[in-house]
């Protein structure tokens, strides 16, 4: 793997897929006594995505976001309808995509319904149906309680110590020596180069992945699609870029089954991405490798020859990096530029036209100019993207009280979105509401599943009530707060 590896993708190492034999028996999720309970495989979940939360590679970008979310909403429902997703795992799972902004090609799945997706692999595919290929494979993975059947094999290992080895290859991605601390003796280091899925879970996972994406109403060529874009990747030699080959072994079988299963539809025409694929693309591209060469060469993409052959969603998709690659550049002009000729593009193209009103109003906040934004924003949009922009733009304008009506709004219906959150910190700071400040920030912490970063800021909170702070409306919402969030903080300490 090259550059900064992130913890979801080492974390993703540990999860090797490296056949463990030719035709490995899938265990029974019986009521064995080694068999790993939905409520462990939840635990564990949530102990290794309160690491990926921390790392430096996290990133919440609403965008992108809320574009993975109306593919993975789909399949969800149709696993539901299917019968793959049980009532219980559906209630009792995190169903949680997390976004890296490492520029591997990767995706892998975790304990009790999370999911880590790359910023790169977005970047590679072609199609939404591409990328729905890949996260009905993962997806399928949890619904069939493949992490808790491979877990199940190593039972003479209870299911913190197999938690404490992931992490101990996450920590060992920044640090070997934090993750020889975490993974000690052969017997540990054994166990966990077998935290592997066999080939048997791999081709159950096409399977049962093939049937949700057709149900979700996605293109099978999705499947075939990435398939032979990933073999591409590994007959050229896979330098790093591509742990998806690692975690998930491309074979001829493979690609022979999802052709055959394909055959037996009615075979649809080869179509461009949509406007507002090739955009999420273009903007993954950007995110996922910020260094200064890298945007050089986006911006400098509308200006190659091949570009008028292009079709028109792929033009988009190149003058969309290339305005956000300037952005981040500092060339406000050259931003400008390539936003207009964007929005001629995709004018006739809805969802790509509300992207481009979105990034001219990133653009915007980008070079000091909160009013643009404002102006180019739908401010009574309910949709994320909009009321979070919408948001910083006020806080950017000095709008204080606007922001903060809005943010209160939003949290209230949506109280584990972190970011929001922040944002509502700030406006509380701005204002000299240090308790709502406080509280609002160990919010965040408490939706990111940190209780312990959470308490030590309601504990701050609570110094300041102390000392005289006179809200006693606050005071009293952060008394209650600190019992309950200790109350997680002790379920927490259980799982050690």
């Amino acid at each position: 793997m090259t550059g900064s590896r992130t913890a979801a993708a080492l974390l993703a190492m540990s999860l090797l897929a490296l056949p463990l034999s030719a035709q490995t028996p899938l265990p029974s999720l019986g009521g064995g006594d080694g068999d790993m309970s939905v409520a462990a495989e939840r635990r564990m979940g949530e102990r290794i995505a309160r690491e990926l939360f921390r790392d430096h590679d996290y990133i919440d970008d609403p965008i992108v976001v809320e574009y993975v979310q109306k593919i993975w909403q789909p399949l969800l429902a149709a696993a539901r309808t299917r019968g793959d997703l049980t009532p219980e795992l559906d209630e009792r799972f995190a169903w949680q995509v997390l976004l890296g902004k490492d520029r591997t090609i990767n995706a892998f799945a975790l304990p009790g319904g999370w999911l880590g997706l790359h910023m790169g692999l977005i970047a590679v595919t072609a199609t939404r149906d591409e990328l729905a290929s890949v996260l009905a494979h993962e997806l399928s993975h949890v619904t069939q309680r493949h992490i808790a059947r491979m877990m199940t094999q190593q039972s003479r290992q209870t299911p913190w110590v197999i938690g404490a080895m992931i992490l101990g290859a996450l920590a060992a991605s920044k640090s070997p020596e934090a993750g020889n601390a975490i993974i000690t003796g052969s017997q540990a280091a054994a166990a966990q180069g077998q935290l592997n899925f066999s080939r048997d879970m791999e081709r159950e996972a096409d399977r049962i992945g093939y049937g949700v994406l057709t149900q979700a109403g996605f293109e099978p060529q999705g499947f075939v699609g990435m398939f032979e874009k990933l073999q591409q990747a590994a007959r050229h030699n896979d330098f790093g870029a591509f742990p998806y080959l690692r975690t998930h072994p491309i074979n001829t079988e493979r690609i022979a089954d999802m052709q055959a299963r394909q055959q037996l539809l009615p075979r649809a025409p080869a179509a461009a991405p949509t406007f507002e694929h090739a955009m999420m693309a273009g903007r993954a591209r950007v995110i996922s490798n910020p260094n200064v060469d890298a945007l050089r060469a986006q911006l400098g993409e509308p200006n190659m020859g091949t570009f008028a052959s292009l079709a028109p969603s792929r033009q988009a998709g190149v003058l969309y990096a290339a305005a956000l690659a300037a952005s981040r550049l500092r060339d406000g002009a050259a931003a400008q530029t390539w936003l207009a000729r964007l929005g001629a593009v995709a004018a006739g193209d809805p969802a790509g036209a509300r992207l481009a009103r979105l990034l001219g109003a990133e653009i915007a906040l980008a070079a000091g100019d909160p009013s643009k934004a404002l102006a180019t924003l739908d401010t009574a949009s309910s949709a994320r993207p909009e009321a979070l922009l919408v948001a910083q733009a006020r806080l950017a304008a000095r709008r204080i009280p606007e922001a903060t009506n809005q943010l209160q709004t939003w949290v209230a219906t949506w109280p584990r979105d972190a970011t929001a959150w922040q944002l509502l910190a700030q406006a509380y700071a701005a204002q000299g509401q240090a308790l709502r400040s406080i509280r609002a920030e160990a919010e965040g912490r408490v939706a990111e599943l940190d209780y312990a970063a959470a308490i030590d800021r309601l504990k701050a909170a609570q110094e300041l009530i102390r000392r005289g702070a006179t809200d006693h409306i606050e005071a009293s919402i952060i008394d209650t707060r600190t019992r309950q969030v200790e109350s997680l903080l002790r379920e927490q300490a259980l799982e050690r």
